[in-house]
């Protein structure tokens, strides 16, 4: 029922008071509660009326051409647009009789929206964008956000121009309605399903590398902050699995972001975390989620049926098929990953193919169901920040997100592996990827000249080690790192003539190499050995003049000598992804 046949005021639904406008596309507050258009979108028809009409509020075409089908003064008034009109020009607006008939209004460009979301394990988590920016529903959506204060961990900024990295945690803490019933009740919970989102810096592609639960590692020590206040430091302990690293001892989630860059090098900027009820709420609201089983499924433990083929799950079916790990591969917690990733897959496909982001009431819904899930850091704590982070986010193309799973093996010091930890080779390639922003997928764009031009700085002759030159600067994390640098380079690449100069001025992000013009095969040679980005090459004007050195600033990319700052150009063939854009079915 629309707003304007209602009886009372605080009946009006937040969402009814929202009209499309069909000359933007956007939705706009209908201000004018008795009127069938928004005022932006009846003010822009009644622009447009007049440019059709005639002159002089008689019915005759400003040209003096017969106006077959035009109306005059005697036409209807748009609904609503009563109080807007004057009494000149027959009636129309003096803003639209001034303009009328000089110019054909073009037609609306197709529009496209675009709705983040994500969800894995016992979670789900939407942000959808839109045109939702009226008080009542700020206030409304922002109430419903919980925020954590997380110290020195993440981005004080919302969006950053580099690349963007959010840790998305499912915890399994058993509160709400219905969820006493799911594993130990009481539990603080733990971090039972994390995604590590990167998005490029360019905003063509993103990678969201699922962390398993039972990964063995350490968990560093992290500082949380209590709610007068003050600040707890929590010991660090070396061999833990990873789902200890929140809700456990205290730990908050800034501990486990402080736990995902100690084993990848990668720093998260913000987390978002959700629980059981994100699930049912959000599966609920956007109508039910497609998924696909190569088997039928019947599973006593989480009560999960479902057929052979593809099916439609929402609420408690949902949590049951995202919680289940007895019904698919090995049933181990891997093979759940799997499942999870394929569910989001298919949820954002849901998103980008239904109608919620034309359909006010339920946008609204799914928007009011999302953030009543949510926590996040204080950095992105309200709904406009979050808004905010949304757009920057959903620039990404579906096609371009890469689900896989962080590469693991079984630990080696259980004689029954029950834990995994990290791939010691293809964990870091991945990582490294990651680290120097490398996509997971084949992003077709038109190369600008200065990318191009800078790549060029790679390519040509490189002088043999003994005539490399260069001193060594620390403008990173790890201490030391110019003069272990140093003793890399002169006993296991030859380079002798380098020389440690201690700590730069001041700390770096990446790492750069400052060189001369006549130095450029100098700088080619100390970029393959050291693996070098063409972002790090800083050539100068001038030419070196007689014994001058290059200078080369080790940044926060700089993990340890030996270990490339750009990780491989392609990801190992036998890691296993998946895109968003294709569906798969659960084995």
């Amino acid at each position: 029922m629309d707003a304007q046949s209602r009886g009372r005021a605080d009946d009006i639904d937040p969402a009814d008071q929202w009209v499309l406008n069909p000359h933007t596309g956007n939705y706009e507050l209908r201000l004018d509660q008795s009127a069938g258009e928004s005022p932006v979108a009846a003010r822009t028809a009644t622009a447009e009326d007049s440019g059709r009409r005639g002159d002089t509020g008689t019915g005759a075409p400003r040209d003096g051409r017969e106006g077959s089908g035009r109306r005059g003064a005697n036409s209807p008034e748009v609904p609503g647009q009563r109080s807007r009109r004057g009494s000149q020009s027959g009636g129309r607006p003096a803003e639209a009789t001034a303009t009328a008939g000089r110019r054909k209004r073009k037609a609306p460009k197709a529009r496209r929206k675009k709705a983040l979301m994500w969800t894995g394990g016992v979670t789900a988590f939407l942000v959808a964008t839109t045109a939702v920016g009226a008080y009542i529903l700020y206030e409304k959506l922002n109430g419903n956000i919980d925020a954590i204060d997380i110290g020195d961990q993440g981005n004080k900024n919302v969006v950053s121009d580099g690349p963007m990295n959010i840790l998305i945690i499912g915890t399994d803490k058993r509160t709400g309605k219905g969820n006493e019933g799911y594993g130990d009740k009481g539990s603080a919970g733990h971090a039972d399903t994390t995604i590590l989102f990167h998005v490029s810096e360019d905003r063509t592609n993103a990678t969201a590398m699922s962390i398993p639960r039972d990964l063995k590692t350490e968990i560093p020590e992290c500082e949380t902050k209590g709610s007068d206040g003050a600040s707890t430091t929590i010991p660090g302990t070396p061999d833990e699995r990873f789902n200890t690293s929140l809700g456990q001892s205290g730990r908050n989630p800034g501990c486990t972001m402080k736990t995902v860059e100690n084993i990848t090098g990668v720093k998260p900027d913000h987390f978002m975390m959700v629980d059981f009820n994100a699930v049912k709420e959000l599966t609920t609201a956007v109508g039910g989620v497609e998924v696909c089983m190569a088997k039928p499924i019947d599973d006593p433990k989480s009560h999960l049926k479902l057929k052979q083929g593809k099916s439609e799950v929402q609420g408690e079916m949902a949590l049951a098929l995202l919680r289940t790990r007895h019904s698919f591969g090995n049933e181990s917690d891997l093979d759940r990953i799997k499942v999870q990733q394929q569910f989001l897959a298919s949820m954002i496909r849901e998103m980008k193919s239904s109608d919620t982001l034309t359909n006010p009431k339920k946008l609204y819904t799914l928007a009011d169901a999302a953030t009543n899930a949510l926590t996040v850091d204080t950095a992105i704590g309200d709904a406009k920040k979050l808004m905010t982070l949304a757009q920057e986010i959903g620039k990404v193309d579906t096609k371009n997100i890469t689900f896989l799973t962080m590469p693991v093996i079984d630990n080696p010091a259980e004689p029954k592996p029950i834990t995994v930890v990290v791939d010691p080779v293809k964990g870091e390639q991945l990582f490294a990827m990651l680290r120097s922003d490398t996509s997971l997928t084949e992003v077709k764009q038109k190369e600008k000249a200065a990318k191009g031009k800078q790549a060029a700085l790679l390519k040509g002759p490189k002088a043999a080690p003994a005539d490399v030159r260069v001193d060594v600067l620390n403008g990173g994390e790890i201490a030391g790192a110019a003069g272990a640098t140093v003793t890399w380079l002169q006993n296991q690449q030859g380079v002798l003539k380098s020389t440690n100069k201690a700590n730069a001025p001041e700390k770096i992000k990446k790492t750069t190499l400052e060189y001369a013009p006549n130095q450029a095969d100098q700088a080619r040679a100390l970029a393959e050995m050291m693996g070098l980005p063409a972002a790090a090459m800083k050539p100068g004007t001038a030419d070196a003049e007689g014994l001058e050195a290059m200078v080369l600033t080790l940044g926060a990319d700089f993990k340890g000598a030996g270990i490339p700052i750009t990780g491989p150009a392609k990801i190992p063939a036998d890691v296993e992804k998946s895109s968003a854009d294709k569906a798969v079915c659960a084995k």
